[in-house]
C-alpha cells in the first residue's frame, strides 16, 4: 500500500497546530494566577500535556510564547496606528509622534503582563530586533523624528532616538516609572515627548 505523504504532512501540521494552542491556552491559564516572570516552561508544558521537547521545539523560551500571545494585540494595535497616521498626515511630526506613542502606551498597559514575559533576559537583543514589534514600530519612530528634525533622508541621529525611545519601554524601566515613581501613563507620555520631541525640535533648529 502506497503511503499517502501529503495527508501525513496535513496531520502533522494539524497536530502541530493543536499542540500550539493547547501551550498557549496552558500559558494563559497559568498567567491568570500566578506573574508571568514566575512561571516556568516545565510548569507550561505539564498544564499542557505536552512533552518538554514539544514546547521548546515550538518555543524556544518564555519570551517567544508570550509574544505569540500578543501576537494578534500586536496586529490590531498597527492597524490603529497606520489609520491614525493616515488620519492626521497634515498634523505636524512632533503631533503624530505623541500620537502614536499615546497608542503604543495603551497597548503596553493592556498587556503589561504579557509584556513582562518578552522582556525577560532569556528575550535575546537579537530576538527583539527581529520581533513584530521593533520590525513595525522602530521604522515609524525613525522616520518621525527625521522629519521633525528635519533631515531628507534617515541618519544615525534619527536610528539612535529611536533605539533609545525602545529602551525608556522596556520591562524595567517602564515599571521603574509606573510602579516605583508614579507615573501615570499620561505623565509619561508629556515626559518622553518634553525628552524626545522638544530635544529634537531644538536640534533641529541648530542645523
Amino acid at each position: 500500500m502506497v503511503e499517502d505523504k501529503s495527508l501525513w504532512q496535513y496531520t502533522e501540521r494539524r497536530d502541530a497546530a493543536e499542540n500550539r494552542q493547547r501551550i498557549k491556552s496552558a500559558a494563559l491559564k497559568l498567567f491568570e494566577h500566578t506573574a508571568v516572570e514566575q512561571v516556568s516552561m516545565n510548569q507550561i508544558a505539564a498544564e499542557a500535556k505536552v512533552g518538554a521537547g514539544t514546547l521548546y521545539r515550538r518555543y524556544r523560551n518564555k519570551s517567544e510564547l508570550c509574544m505569540d500571545l500578543i501576537r494578534d494585540s500586536i496586529a490590531r494595535l498597527f492597524s490603529d496606528i497606520d489609520t491614525y497616521l493616515t488620519d492626521h498626515q497634515s498634523e505636524s511630526p512632533s503631533d503624530r509622534l505623541k500620537g502614536v506613542l499615546r497608542l503604543f502606551i495603551v497597548f503596553r498597559e493592556k498587556k503589561s503582563a504579557l509584556l513582562k514575559g518578552v522582556d525577560s533576559s532569556t528575550f535575546t537583543n537579537k530576538a527583539f530586533i527581529g520581533s513584530p514589534l521593533y520590525q513595525k514600530l522602530h521604522p515609524i519612530f525613525t522616520s518621525l523624528f527625521q522629519e521633525i528634525m528635519g533631515h531628507s533622508t534617515i541618519d544615525a541621529s534619527s536610528t539612535f532616538k529611536a533605539d533609545l525611545l525602545f529602551n525608556v519601554f522596556s520591562g524595567s524601566f517602564y515599571a521603574l516609572q509606573r510602579e516605583v515613581r508614579g507615573n501615570t501613563p499620561e505623565a509619561l507620555l508629556d515626559e518622553i515627548c518634553k525628552l524626545f520631541v522638544n530635544e529634537s525640535l531644538e536640534g533641529s533648529g541648530n542645523d
